[in-house]
């Protein structure tokens, strides 16, 4: 964007304060965002304001405008302490969203501070990039197995045909059984660190304390590692920085466990929702074998995250119509601004795979995902889709598209549940009987620990005919 004559907002330009706004959070907003986004902006143009749970903050709509955000660090921070509303006491009592801004990690940092956080996560993550080392194949080998073992537990459930929820049953234990080895945890994570990760995010009942029990878990095991250093990724975090203290340490495994889990997570269901649905394009880059690209589409059509963390303008700037004063809170959508790249897509002037690259699913600019973790990411998310479509010779939602139930929080737009019905493909699995060992957990020393603990809470979960429950509710 180019810099503007003003220093200043003029004086006749309006305030966020003084706008009228309109909430996000609605009804409405939770069956069908997209209309929400267009009518924003019909009526505003690229930037909006809205009202996020009785807090006045800045919509950005449109791409254009939300690549300004996401790439001009020096324009807009990310450190909570540059916001003016909470510098001046003006967020009400018990903000739910607060608690998550306040976590100080690596993400809500700026500028050098920022840059030196990224380079020790890139050398903790960078022994788990390489195929050929033992730590990134048995990384490789872990998901692959973990995906069969969780698959193999359906067939043992359900037989060769069933129903299934991928969330509950697939995609949530999937990401926790990764978690559980890549973090080096001593035993198996659960469920709750999920739900807990939820209510943080979506800011819901006992958003707070909710916060506060997953870093006091990743606090734990942070001094757990110290005492018993093994071939994990918080190990190698230790390594890479023997100065982190072990709250700093869980700061940063409790981000990494919200990207992991949570965000992985939502790129995982919302891939393989977009084929089941009938993505023409997503289904087309499947049938050709392109799961990457697959998963680009995917991210494409629903991302992630819908709406990105705050930014807070570091001066008065001018963004779409509006003056942005200095401490303005901003949330980039990407949700909407990929509205912009799918009408470039669709385009006979331009070739679909111009937009699909440049989707938001992992960020942009300097805070966008590091370069190792987004490969990690992208190996997850390809192996947890994969491996659905190689063992399912059918699948197909037991509910229409539009009566799904959604999270539609502040932050992401993730399933609650992805209900099927399947058919597993000849030769696959004998019926009613796990072919694929059981999975182990990471034991305090790395070693194998006890066995089948993950697999035996899943067959409680599975055995359960209710869907999870909303967070906080």
């Amino acid at each position: 964007m180019e810099a503007h004559p003003h220093a200043t907002a003029p004086a006749d330009a309006p305030a966020l304060g003084s706008l009228p706004v309109e909430p996000l959070l609605t009804a409405e907003f939770d069956a069908d965002p997209g209309a929400v986004y267009e009518r924003l902006r019909r009526v505003h143009g690229p930037v909006a304001p809205v009202g996020l749970m009785g807090v006045p903050v800045w919509l950005v709509l449109e791409y254009r405008e939300v690549l300004d955000v996401l790439r001009n660090e020096g324009r807009w921070r990310r450190d909570v302490r540059h916001w003016r509303a909470r510098a001046l006491g003006e967020l009400p009592p018990q903000w739910p969203l607060l608690a998550g801004y306040e976590v100080r990690q690596t993400m809500f940092m700026d500028e050098e501070e920022h840059r030196t956080a990224r380079r020790v996560h890139h050398a903790a993550l960078r022994p788990f990039q390489d195929a050929r080392s033992p730590e990134g194949w048995g990384l490789r080998a872990a998901v692959a197995r973990s995906a069969d073992e969780l698959v193999a537990l359906l067939a043992a459930e359900s037989g060769r045909t069933g129903f299934a929820d991928l969330g509950a049953q697939y995609t949530r234990p999937l990401l926790l059984m990764v978690t559980t080895r890549l973090f080096g945890c001593p035993v198996e994570l659960r469920d709750e660190l999920v739900m807990d990760l939820w209510r943080m995010l979506d800011g819901g009942p006992g958003a707070g304390p909710a916060t506060a029990r997953a870093l006091a878990a990743f606090t734990r095991l942070a001094a757990h590692r110290r005492a018993r250093p093994g071939d994990d990724f918080t190990s190698y975090l230790l390594l890479a920085d023997p100065d982190l203290s072990d709250e700093q340490l869980g700061r940063e495994l409790f981000m990494n466990a919200v990207y992991l889990n949570d965000i992985t997570g939502n790129m995982v269901l919302n891939t393989l929702l977009e084929v089941l649905r009938g993505n023409a394009t997503v289904r087309r880059s499947l049938s050709a074998g392109q799961l990457g690209e697959t998963v680009n589409r995917a991210a494409l059509a629903n991302p992630p995250v819908a709406n990105m963390c705050f930014r807070f303008a570091a001066r008065d700037v001018l963004l779409g119509n509006y003056w942005i004063r200095a401490g303005d809170a901003v949330s980039p959508s990407a949700a909407s601004a990929h509205r912009d790249l799918l009408d470039l897509g669709s385009s006979h002037m331009v070739g679909s795979t111009v937009s699909t690259r440049a989707h938001l699913g992992w960020g942009a600019g300097p805070h966008q995902c590091p370069t190792a973790a987004r490969e990690l990411g992208s190996l997850i998310v390809t192996t947890a889709v994969g491996r659905v479509f190689d063992h399912f010779a059918q699948a197909e939602l037991t509910l229409p598209p539009d009566q799904l139930p959604w999270r539609s929080g502040p932050v992401v737009r993730g399933l609650r549940v992805l209900p099927v019905r399947y058919e597993l493909a000849p030769g696959v699995l004998p019926p009613g009987r796990p072919e694929f060992p059981p999975a182990t957990a990471t034991g305090p020393e790395g070693g194998a620990g006890r066995p089948g603990g993950v697999l035996m809470a899943l067959r409680r979960l599975i055995s359960a005919r209710n869907a999870p429950r909303p967070p906080g509710g």
